[in-house]
């Protein structure tokens, strides 16, 4: 049983980290995370999104975290997930799973 939908937001820009650059980009691993998130947990919704940190939407929150990416040089794409930072740079699925069941969220049988 979820306990509660969560949010995830994927924040990151066109153009790729100096550091990552053989790594995807952000709007790659957004789609990559949700398909992989939705096989996992079929039937069990969530809320993800791709947030561009050099155009970000007026949402006050997300504006904010955007300009924290800039301003302390983290590697995106960053992945937060209910307000917990929980990938940077190349984020690992088997640590976002384990955020998900936190909520509730179950593997598919």
């Amino acid at each position: 049983m979820i306990n509660k939908q969560v949010e995830i937001c994927v924040y990151g820009a066109e153009v790729l980290c100096p550091s990552c650059v053989n790594l995807p980009s952000s709007k790659e691993t957004y789609e990559w995370l949700e398909a992989a998130l939705s096989r996992k947990f079929p039937n069990q919704p969530f809320s993800i999104s791709h947030v561009d940190i050099y155009n970000p939407p007026t949402d006050e929150a997300k504006k904010e975290f955007a300009k924290r990416v800039i301003e302390e040089d983290m590697f995106y794409p960053v992945v937060v997930l209910e307000g917990e930072v929980v990938g940077e740079g190349n984020p690992k699925l088997k640590i976002i799973y384990a955020e998900m069941e936190k909520y509730g969220y179950k593997e598919s049988e």
